[in-house]
């Protein structure tokens, strides 16, 4: 793998042993499959979109809050939470929060807490996906019913809002070229010609968080992909720049509630016990 990474490809896709899938494309990410369990407390970068097309998953984002059930939801990012289901068939969809679809999101259903998404749309983008999905869809085929979904719930797409600084935008293509070795900020600010200081403030005006949680977030998911291409979390924790295996597994606690070797590959699905 080069230091270019999938990530910065238009779209790819990787099977667990024939079932179960995570795609990964620029500014956006789906899971598919089934899950059971409950999540430790987490949050992520991107904005989720929890979609089943069958019954109903439960969040909270408070320990004394009440479990609250969705057929579908919207989880803000950065919104620590918590995810429990039944085993039940879910696809979840991350959007970057900078992208103009991930405006367009928090405009529609807000960036406090988890939201409800309309249950009718959320049936119909489920399906949809799940559609794609067992009919054995390749990355490009999948990136075009997920930008439908996506444009069918905000109207937009997951290319970076117009309204984003040119120079967040040029450093955020930068990171994702090079996020698999040590990337200073200093060498990020640099190739957009601006002090330490003044990108860091661009940075954080611009995507809502830390160049280095940014930074993790775009690891994590380099990890993933190299994970569901057949290496080991620790051949994958080296590969996406992470110190070690732990620093990897810590992150992705994190992140997704979860430890990584919690992800399972089934007979016909990818199954995670939560």
């Amino acid at each position: 793998m080069n230091e270019t990474a999938d990530l910065a490809r238009p779209g790819s896709a990787w099977a667990s042993d024939g079932g179960g899938r995570a795609y990964i494309w620029q500014g956006s990410s789906l899971w598919m499959g089934r899950s059971e369990g409950r999540t430790q407390w987490h949050d992520h970068h991107a904005h989720q979109l929890a979609l089943a097309p069958a019954g109903e998953m439960r969040f909270r984002t408070e320990a004394s809050d009440p479990w609250t059930s969705f057929a579908g939801a919207l989880v803000p990012s950065h919104c620590k939470h918590q995810f429990e289901v039944d085993d039940l068939r879910v696809a979840h969809l991350f959007v970057e929060p900078e992208s103009r679809a991930g405006r367009a999101l928090s405009a529609r259903f807000g960036t406090g807490a988890v939201a409800a998404l309309p249950q009718e749309e959320v049936r119909q983008a489920a399906r949809a996906l799940f559609a794609a999905f067992e009919a054995d869809a390749a990355g490009p085929a999948m990136l075009q019913a997920v930008t439908a979904v996506i444009h069918a719930l905000c109207g937009a797409g997951v290319e970076p809002d117009e309204a984003l600084d040119p120079r967040l935008v040029r450093a955020l293509d930068y990171i994702r070229r090079h996020v698999g070795r040590p990337l200073p900020l200093g060498e990020v600010a640099a190739s957009v010609a601006l002090s330490e200081s003044r990108f860091r403030r661009v940075f954080v005006d611009g995507t809502g968080c830390s160049f280095r949680a940014y930074l993790l977030w775009l690891r994590i998911n380099l990890a993933i992909e190299a994970v569901m291409a057949g290496a080991s979390w620790t051949a994958a924790a080296h590969q996406a720049g992470f110190a070690d295996s732990a620093h990897l597994s810590r992150t992705h606690k994190r992140m997704f509630g979860i430890e990584p070797t919690s992800i399972r590959p089934s007979a016909r699905e990818a199954h995670l016990h939560l």
